[in-house]
């Protein structure tokens, strides 16, 4: 039975190290492990290849791989993925959304801190070298007399939390801890209320949990349904100095909206970790926008990564050699 990893991406910590592969050789020696670093000439090695872990696919190259039974994908979001071919087929897709959860629920907690207490300003203000210490405080003056927001705790605060999936559990989790109220809208909210959010809304019900937010934060996968979700006329929903923050996929956000929300200071501020394009482009106005914070996509760099995916990988491994049910499987219909 052949094991291909194809992992290929212009960023290194998304590239299996080479003891990912010599491990697996190791642990799963009844296995024929490939690992390419590249895509170049891997038809041949995907027409026998029963397991592949892979970032994307072609429908051409799907096609090819005529042994294939189940794809697993090292990121969370597999929406990449989602072609007819494959959402048809029997082959079976899992993702790494547990990999991920917690340490990007930290950086959630990070980002929710910084708009709180207004760090980004104080760095700015550093580089300057200046004391701002009422500046910090009265907030900066707005053109129509009002008074940018303050410094204030999140103790208290309402977290509206859009994707209670791995990610979204984890949030609430370290929120609900740290004194907040956490509400959330998910798909089915029939399926009862995790642990750490108050109340569950349906997404016919999102424009409530705008309105009642100090802080968003999108969780959500991207789908047709959630394409766009945060517009011109979802932004006015929210309360004038709320904050959003993105951390799911970046065209679950009409970027132009938020850039003019943000200009005329109709929200408390943003935090962006993903965006349409990747990386964002230097003309991108986004990058100006005194109150956005702007993270890399960094939400998911940790250095026990790879650990963490080893961890999944060999036991599902392990699940399917046994046949028995894998985890983190992904329903293609729905895609995630």
């Amino acid at each position: 039975m052949r094991l291909l990893i194809v992992l290929h991406h212009r960023f290194e910590l998304w590239n299996a190290p080479p003891w990912f592969s010599a491990r697996l050789r190791h642990d799963f020696p009844q296995l024929e492990t490939v690992h390419l670093s590249t895509y170049d000439g891997i038809e041949p090695h995907l027409r026998d290849a029963e397991v592949v872990i892979a970032w994307s696919l072609r429908p051409e190259q799907f096609k090819v791989a005529e042994k294939l039974r189940w794809i697993h994908s090292p990121a969370a979001a597999v929406h990449q993925l989602m072609f007819p071919e494959l959402i048809t087929s029997d082959v079976i897709l899992t993702n790494s959304r547990e990999v991920h959860g917690p340490v990007v629920a930290e950086h959630v907690i990070a980002l929710i801190f910084a708009l709180a207490k207004r760090l980004p300003q104080a760095v700015r203000l550093q580089q300057k070298h200046v004391w701002g210490q009422d500046h910090m405080w009265r907030g900066p003056a707005l053109s129509d007399s009002r008074r940018g927001p303050r410094p204030r705790e999140i103790a208290a605060a309402t977290l509206g939390l859009i994707g209670v999936g791995s990610i979204g559990r984890e949030v609430a989790r370290r929120a609900s801890a740290l004194g907040m109220r956490v509400i959330a809208a998910r798909e089915h909210s029939e399926k009862g209320t995790p642990e750490g959010i108050q109340q569950v809304f349906s997404p016919s019900q999102l424009d409530v949990l705008l309105s009642q937010s100090d802080y968003i934060v999108l969780a959500a996968p991207l789908t047709p349904a959630t394409r766009s979700l945060i517009d011109a006329a979802r932004l006015a929903k929210f309360k004038p100095d709320a904050c959003l923050i993105n951390v799911s996929r970046g065209p679950i956000v009409d970027e132009a909206a938020l850039v003019e929300a943000l200009r005329d200071n109709k929200l408390g501020g943003a935090a962006l970790d993903v965006f349409v394009e990747e990386p964002l482009p230097p003309d991108s106005p986004l990058w100006d926008l005194e109150n956005l914070l702007i993270t890399p996509h960094t939400a998911a760099l940790t250095e026990k990564l790879w650990d963490r995916h080893y961890a999944l990988i060999s036991e599902n491994l392990r699940r399917y050699l046994n046949h028995q049910p894998l985890l983190a499987v992904v329903d293609k219909k729905r895609g995630y």
